[in-house]
């Protein structure tokens, strides 16, 4: 059977997806707004705008596109989340196997998933098996995943967790305030949340004396611990006796799989959130292979690891050198081993490369829009933390608005001089798309997100340009209505009318009082579309809160004489 790998198309509807072969030809056109890869059951998850389905390799739909989101598959089952909310859980036939919806599932681990039910403002976790029969109720405040061994960890209530088998038996209880999951049959453990983690056996018996401030669960005979209470990390790893294997003065480890984890020194040992440089070490032995020479290192994938290096992403072998022959390429991201190709997810795009480093497919940098104008896409990539696509159009008959409009487009994407040696304390990383296109007028959607090491998140924005592809003109709100008209107030009371008559309840009180001169927009054929940025009328969880006006409800501030509406209406 034929390899299928995701590939997409950038259109003016937007990034579309299809599957390619190994030689880089489209099998099945670019027809959806995300694919995911091929499973080893031979089936996709993909997404539409009618929701996420799922495909075999000819293409049929064995789930319809009718879900928000669906997980991949485990042990024959797969998640589903409904549009309405609700999780359900399908097999490989597409058949719904649960009698109702659960507010959550996690996917199947060891025969068993959790799920969850709320009731009178309390959550509480229980099992489903496999015949997605609710084998142990829900009746605990937490549920960790089955192990290998046929036992997961509950938190029962406040100090009391327990290690239950798949019935939901009570193996052994313990009266702790904090434990993590179960690995190698050890627990961390904190007896009360202000002392350190120890590692009980699942005896409960103390194997390892409380004296670690971070404990993680044992993987391959090896627990990464962190000795620190202060901002300056001490990560080390430890056998199960306790010993350290590799002394606890890092700012970070990571274990890889096949004996290997990373181990990072501080970028600013004053700042650690600014990241670390990491090394490769084995991780039975503590042998240091490499010096620290890696910004990010990926887990061990048939005896090679994807590696990033300043702005050049490439494998290296278990003993941290450079893979031969295997791609290396300009940019950062994360390279995988796919069946006969490799993938490259890097600077936010896929290309695929075949096992000697050859380009065997990449997505197109140029979006025709008429037979002489297109939009060329560009990369600016001055430092390893800033990134930006950035759209320049090619072919207007016009040379000097196309340099001008092209010189906004630029400076609204955040191009600017970025020093290339110097660390940033955030990371910058900029996009676009085309929102609208019809007859003249081309809407562009500048995105870009500004992320402040260590922040709990970062800032995203949004900015639109309509743009007259024949003259160039960049229209303001302004110009789409009658002069004089007093649109302003029109527009005003159309959203303060919405907002007051919304359910959501997640509007700041008294927060909107009118749209601005400015206010962003985008038009679409049918409407006028007003947004707001994050936290400006809404909590950062609500987005960019928009609100949608027919032209037919304004017509008669709309000024249909002038350039901007005749842009795009005959």
């Amino acid at each position: 059977m034929a390899n299928l790998y995701p590939a997409s198309l950038n259109t003016t509807n937007g990034r579309q997806w299809g599957y390619i072969n190994d030689q880089g030809n489209f099998v099945f056109s670019p027809q959806f707004d995300f694919a995911n890869d091929f499973q080893d059951n031979d089936l996709a998850i993909v997404a539409t705008m009618s929701g996420t389905g799922i495909i075999n390799r000819e293409g049929i739909y064995v789930v319809a596109p009718e879900y928000s989101s669906i997980f991949p598959f485990t042990e024959g089952r797969a998640i589903v989340m409904e549009e309405t909310g609700g999780s359900q859980v399908i097999d490989e036939e597409g058949n719904v196997l649960t009698q109702k919806p659960y507010d959550f599932i996690s996917p199947y681990v060891g025969e068993r998933a959790v799920f969850l039910e709320t009731s009178n403002s309390t959550s509480v976790y229980g099992y489903l098996n496999r015949d997605v029969v609710p084998v142990i109720p829900a009746q605990y405040r937490y549920a960790f995943d089955f192990t290998d061994n046929g036992l997961a960890l509950v938190q029962k209530e406040d100090n009391l967790y327990a290690l239950i088998d798949k019935e939901g038996n009570d193996i052994q209880t313990f009266p702790y305030a904090q434990m993590n999951g179960l690995g190698n049959g050890l627990l961390p453990f904190k007896e009360t949340f202000s002392d350190p983690f120890g590692y009980v056996d699942v005896r409960g018996q103390v194997v390892l004396e409380p004296r670690y401030q971070m404990a993680l669960p044992f993987e391959g005979g090896r627990a990464i611990v962190n000795m620190s209470n202060s901002v300056q990390n001490k990560y080390g790893l430890i056998d199960r006796k306790g010993s350290f294997i590799i002394p606890a003065v890092y700012n970070d480890i990571r274990l890889l799989g096949e004996d290997r984890a990373a181990v990072g020194i501080a970028i600013d040992p004053t700042g650690p959130f600014l990241g670390s440089y990491y090394g490769i070490a084995n991780s039975q032995t503590g042998e240091m292979l490499t010096d620290f020479f890696y910004n990010t290192v990926n887990d061990y994938q048939e005896g090679y690891s994807s590696v990033t290096q300043g702005i050049r992403t490439f494998f290296i072998t278990t003993n941290g050198i450079l893979a031969p022959n295997l791609p290396n390429i300009d940019g950062i991201g994360t390279l995988t081993l796919e069946r006969e190709l490799v993938k490259a997810f890097v600077d936010q795009r896929l290309t695929y490369y075949d096992r000697n480093g050859k380009l065997v497919w990449s997505e197109n940098t140029q979006i025709p829009l008429t037979n002489s104008i297109y939009i060329q896409q560009v990369k600016y990539r001055p430092n390893k933390d800033y990134l930006v696509y950035y759209p320049q159009l090619r072919g207007m008959t016009d040379a000097v608005a196309q340099t001008r409009v092209n010189q906004v487009l630029r400076e609204k994407s955040e191009v600017k001089p970025i020093p290339t040696g110097v660390q940033f304390d955030y990371s910058y990383t900029g996009d676009f798309s085309v929102k609208f296109f019809k007859k003249d007028l081309l809407v562009l959607e500048l995105v870009g997100y500004n992320y402040p090491f260590g922040a709990a998140h970062g800032m995203p924005t949004k900015i639109n340009v309509p743009i007259n592809i024949l003259t160039g003109e960049i229209y303001t709100l302004e110009d789409l209505f009658k002069p004089g008209s007093d649109y302003i107030t029109i527009l005003s009371e159309i959203v303060g009318k919405e907002i007051e008559d919304s359910e959501d309840g997640y509007y700041f009180p008294n927060a909107y009082e009118e749209i601005r001169e400015d206010q962003p927009f985008y038009v679409t054929e049918n409407a006028l579309v007003l947004y707001f940025t994050p936290y400006e009328i809404a909590p950062y969880a609500a987005g960019f809160p928009s609100f949608t006006i027919p032209f037919e409800d304004i017509m008669d501030v709309i000024d249909t004489k002038g350039s901007f509406w005749k842009a795009f209406h005959l």
